[in-house]
């Protein structure tokens, strides 16, 4: 059964770019890693010397299911190995590194994958450890800076963090925006006649009850209202459910209890016709074959 979000009977979206993580210190963090590049459509994993070894059972439990992108991830000894067949590579950094490269959002970075991708070429998003974050070597390897509006003052983002951020932007380009879901269709809008009921039933009730204290304010008292539900754009399933609220105040509990009473007797009475009816013998039914006493008969 789905739950939290994740539902296993929908297609598992995979490819993009390539994710290298940099000499990764905690286990913890690739797993979240993972689980972020599962919810935004990335697929592809290479590990770079992660510091805990491999595999790791915290990855495992922090990936929160998504154990097939840690089960196809790749490692190598360093970055200049991971990026082997690579053609075009993002480096993740918060800082500025003076190099000449272009420096670009995650939103202008998924725009570039995309047509590349496109193109043929293959692309690779590169993001360094939680500590130091890539070395100024690593950087120099790569095409273009992957950077995000931070807070200048405190600009580190968590290693899974810096993944979401950059697979949201990704996913969001590859799908045009679309959100999974839509508001569900609504009961058709009410027509003027129901809205006018609903309104002699409303001010019948407060009239009964004694709202209207001031006969003189009455008129604008009831415009007032009749403006407020002209103002909601009522549908017809609105109508129904605030005619049930007034009926239930006009009632109260013990017309409530009494029509409930009402109900289950006539279901009893009910049931006991049905059942006195399957009872009784049919028309159509051969009458019982009398059986003679002992010692008659043939």
């Amino acid at each position: 059964m789905p739950g939290a979000g994740t539902d296993s009977t929908k297609p598992w979206v995979a490819g993009g770019p390539v994710v290298i993580l940099v000499e990764p210190q905690l286990g913890q963090n690739i797993g979240s890693a993972a689980r972020a590049m599962g919810n935004f459509g990335l697929s592809r994993l290479r590990i770079v010397n992660p510091r805990e070894g491999w595999p790791s059972e915290p990855a495992r439990i922090f990936s929160a299911g998504a154990d097939r992108i840690l089960a196809e991830a790749t490692l190598y000894p360093d970055l200049r190995s991971a990026l082997v067949g690579v053609n075009y590579a993002f480096a993740a950094t918060a800082r500025e590194r003076g190099m000449a490269k272009p420096v670009l959002g995650a939103d202008a970075v998924a725009q570039e994958a995309r047509s590349r991708l496109a193109g043929g070429e293959d692309v690779a998003l590169v993001f360094g450890r939680e500590r130091t974050g890539l070395y100024t070597e690593e950087v120099s390897l790569c095409d273009s800076i992957l950077t995000l509006p931070v807070n200048p003052a405190f600009a580190s983002l968590n290693l899974a963090m810096c993944v979401a951020v950059t697979g949201y932007e990704w996913f969001k380009a590859e799908t045009g925006g679309a959100l999974p879901f839509a508001p569900p269709d609504r009961s058709p809008l009410a027509d003027k006649g129901d809205l006018l009921a609903f309104f002699d039933h409303l001010e019948g009730a407060l009239e009964q009850s004694g709202f209207f204290r001031s006969p003189e304010k009455a008129p604008s008292t009831i415009r007032n209202l009749r403006n407020i539900f002209h103002r909601l754009g009522l549908t017809r399933q609105d109508l129904a459910t605030l005619h049930g609220a007034v009926t239930a105040l006009e009632e109260g509990r013990a017309g409530r209890d009494a029509r409930k009473t009402i109900r289950i007797a006539e279901a009893a009475i009910h049931k006991t016709r049905k059942a006195t009816k399957s009872k009784a013998p049919s028309a159509s039914a051969e009458p019982p074959v009398p059986v003679p006493p002992e010692g008659e008969g043939d």
